[in-house]
């Protein structure tokens, strides 16, 4: 099946950084839903996995899928969690011009983790899905996690990230530490929230969807998917069929 076409957008965030977008319109013409798709840790808008999740999310409304500063064709350095929310804040601002008038952000992993802290520090969605997003920082305790610290904390891991996945990672330490997913999480509503989670994720154990959704206020959701990898690799098309029906009835 062919992918929907979309039409390349540049986008500048407040802090000044460009930023790649693409906006896939609605498959069957208007509507009023926007979908912001908001990639993982060294992901893409053009990596074939977020093309499909973007192709069947246009079932249910228009996408914006972003390569988050330090990735793909944007500019900047990725700060991994931290400044990517003014990132984010750029393509729902772009959703909103282009005329849809509800937008929920659907973020994988780092993308989760930034979908949360948008929504709970700037406001501005009708509502969040987070997927395999991490609760907190500095998690270590999976090897896939102790790989994405070397990547990101070594100057041979940054290299490596660079060359291999054309991912740039600032040197720069987070100074202060920005409050973390699950903190941001509290203050998400009145928007609901949806949190999903495979129970084989070899990245984040089920605790921090766990730690997440207990620290959100209602309205929110926990779907615990069995079998479910890790972020938008392991994302079925049925599993982003039911995501996009719940983004449909925000």
């Amino acid at each position: 099946m062919p992918l929907a076409p979309s039409f390349p957008a540049t986008l500048i965030t407040r802090d000044g950084v460009r930023i790649d977008a693409a906006h896939t319109p609605p498959g069957g013409g208007g509507g009023d839903l926007g979908i912001v798709l908001a990639h993982g840790f060294t992901g893409s808008l053009r990596e074939r996995t977020t093309r499909r999740i973007a192709h069947v999310l246009s079932a249910f409304g228009g996408v914006v899928a972003l390569d988050f500063r330090g990735h793909g064709r944007s500019g900047g350095e990725s700060t991994v969690g931290d400044l990517e929310i003014h990132d984010l804040d750029a393509a729902v601002r772009h959703a909103r011009a282009v005329g849809y008038t509800r937008v929920v952000t659907v973020g994988f992993s780092m993308g989760g983790a930034v979908a949360l802290r948008h929504a709970g520090l700037l406001k501005g969605v009708d509502g969040v899905v987070a997927v395999s997003a991490p609760a907190r920082w500095h998690y270590r305790g999976t090897r896939p996690m102790r790989q994405v610290h070397w990547a990101i904390e070594r100057p041979a891991g940054r290299l490596a990230a660079r060359l291999g996945k054309g991912t740039r990672i600032s040197h720069k330490p987070w100074h202060p530490v920005p409050p973390a997913p699950y903190e941001a999480a509290a203050h998400i509503a009145p928007a609901p929230l949806l949190v999903v989670h495979g129970d084989a994720d070899a990245f984040f154990p089920l605790d921090h969807a766990h730690q997440i959704h207990d620290s959100a206020r209602d309205p929110k959701e926990l779907w615990v998917e069995p079998g479910y990898g890790h972020a938008e690799t392991a994302a079925t098309p049925a599993l982003i069929r039911r995501i996009g029906r719940w983004a449909a009835m925000v």
